[in-house]
Formats: C-alpha cells, sequence, structure tokens
C-alpha cells in the first residue's frame, strides 16, 4: 500500500486517517493544530446534516456515519460516542426531513415544550468531543501511524515516493487549496455543568439545541454566516440561554462552565474528489461529525483507485 500524508487533525482529518490504516497505508497526519486546539474540539456534535450540501451525497454519507457510530457506542466504550434518544421540535407541522433515509427510525410526536405544536424523536449518536479527538489520535497511532504538528504554507508534494495527499484543513482550504467559496459560519455556545439530563433537544430553526454530554450539556447556538469573530459576546449567551430554556427549563438554573465560538467550514457543495496526487475533504458546514466515517469511507476509495 502506498503512502499517505492527511494535512489537518480534526475529526475528518483524523477519520481519513483511520480509515486509510486500516486498509494498509502508510499514513502521517501533519497539522497546524492538534486535536484538542482544532474546531471540531469545541462542537456539540449532536449527529445531524446541517449546512451542508448536495443533500444526496450527504444523506448518504450521514447514514454510513450514523452506522460507524453505532458501532462505536457498542464496541467501543471509551470512545465519547453514544446512543441517546432526542426530539427536534416546531412551531408548525413540517414534512419528512430530505435525510429521512438516514436515520433507522424517525417518529412524529406532538409530545413538545410549550410554544412548540409538533416534532419527530429519533435516536442520534452524540459525540462528546475532547474524549472522541483523544480516542481518534489513539486509534490513529495504534494502527501505526503518527501525527506531526507543521504549520504548512502549501499542501505538500507526491515527494519521491509518489504518497498521496488527503486533504482536510476546513477553512484553511481558503489559502491552501485557493478555494474562495469556503466562508465560515460562526457559532458561539454556552457549556453548562451537567445535572442529569440525558435526552437531546433541537430547534433547527434557531439554531438552539440542547445537548447532554457526560459531565457537560451543551447549549447553543448561532450561525452568523461571514463572520470571522471568535471573541463570545454576553448578549449573544443570554439569547442562546434564553431561547435552550424554552426547551429545557433547567438550564435557566444550570452553572456555566465557559463560552465557546467556532468556525464552521461552510461552501456551496462538501468537497470530496481527487485531483492529482491530492485527494479533497473539505467544506462540512456544520456537519463535519455527522458526515465524518461516510466521507472517511469514500476518500479511502479515492486513494485506492
Amino acid at each position: 500500500m502506498s503512502r499517505v500524508v492527511v494535512v489537518g487533525a480534526g475529526v475528518i482529518g483524523l477519520s481519513c486517517a483511520v480509515r486509510l490504516l486500516e486498509t494498509g497505508h502508510h499514513v502521517e497526519v501533519q497539522a497546524r493544530d492538534l486535536p484538542p486546539d482544532t474546531t471540531s474540539a469545541i462542537a456539540a456534535a449532536l449527529w445531524y446534516p446541517y449546512l451542508a450540501l448536495p443533500q444526496d451525497r450527504v444523506t448518504a454519507w450521514s447514514a454510513a456515519s450514523y452506522a460507524a457510530f453505532d458501532d462505536l457506542a457498542l464496541t467501543a466504550p471509551g470512545s465519547g460516542v453514544r446512543m441517546r434518544p432526542g426530539a427536534e421540535v416546531f412551531t408548525e407541522t413540517p414534512a419528512d426531513p430530505w435525510w429521512r433515509d438516514a436515520v433507522p427510525q424517525l417518529d412524529r410526536t406532538a409530545d413538545v415544550p410549550p410554544s412548540y405544536t409538533a416534532g419527530w424523536t429519533f435516536t442520534a449518536p452524540l459525540i462528546d468531543m475532547p474524549v472522541y479527538l483523544g480516542w481518534l489520535a489513539e486509534r490513529v497511532e495504534s494502527l501505526g501511524g503518527s501525527i506531526v504538528q507543521a504549520s504548512l504554507d502549501a499542501l505538500p508534494g507526491p515527494g519521491d515516493d509518489g504518497a498521496t495527499i488527503v486533504h482536510c484543513t476546513g477553512l484553511g482550504a481558503r489559502d491552501l487549496a485557493g478555494d474562495g467559496s469556503l466562508a465560515p459560519v460562526r457559532g458561539q455556545t454556552v457549556v453548562l455543568e451537567q445535572w442529569g439530563l440525558d435526552r437531546w433537544w433541537l430547534d433547527a430553526a434557531g439554531p438552539t439545541y440542547v445537548v447532554p454530554r457526560g459531565r457537560e450539556v451543551v447549549v447553543g447556538g448561532t450561525d452568523d454566516a461571514g463572520a470571522w469573530d471568535r471573541t463570545p459576546t454576553a448578549t449573544t449567551a443570554a439569547d442562546i440561554l434564553e431561547r435552550a430554556a424554552r426547551l429545557v427549563p433547567e438550564v435557566r438554573e444550570a452553572r456555566v462552565l465557559r463560552h465557546v465560538v467556532g468556525l464552521r467550514p461552510a461552501r456551496p457543495a462538501v468537497r470530496v474528489e481527487r485531483d492529482g496526487h491530492v485527494v479533497h475533504c473539505y467544506g462540512h458546514g456544520g456537519a463535519g461529525v455527522t458526515l465524518s466515517w461516510g466521507c472517511a469511507d469514500e476518500v479511502a476509495g479515492l486513494v485506492a483507485a
């Protein structure tokens, strides 16, 4: 098998590295930011196809990732992946979601919080990202791969050994791939102390969500297109908490642990394609975790082609 350099150590880069190592490639991950310092590390990480197109490819990638996470929840208890029931709620009766085929079962419900009229429930993967990224990094190394911190001004060439480059830098692709179609979508969240919540809630129109982790609850959020500012604001935090409390009233009494801002790498369409010695995999919007394993499977196929 060939040598592969994966550029980027967020959830997409690490997932690609794992799949490539599992198929026998020699893999080195190079990244400016190590896994704990990536945007992935602060994601709420509720499985949900959000801000990612095209719908047909996103649905297929999401379904593959759902199955992979379901398996990890059963076979890798230290991975930080759990399957939990929850509900998406609406102020009007919705049509079935375009990604309906990506989940095994989705049921309509009228048991929704006040001010909402309808919803649907399904079991979704919840991923505790600091734990999960650590697990992915350990998986890379246990399979014989390596993760190296490096600042790159350009994507590496193939080198004398004809290495394939797998490009997974998110917003970094604006510079490394000269892709001006990429733009940030700013997301601010508030991390609360866990009080025993084990069910997730979502109002995608907000976007408003309450996502339980083992020791924390992540509530959000915002989708400020084109905004680069990573500094949390008190006004936005207050608005997030007020909206989240409409879904889960206990939010009002929970202790705030920290405020976080991340920049989602949005693009008119997720780019997963081969261009010479480079396989690009970026532009996942707000669905990097949700699409990660499905995209990693496709990347592994492109590298082998």
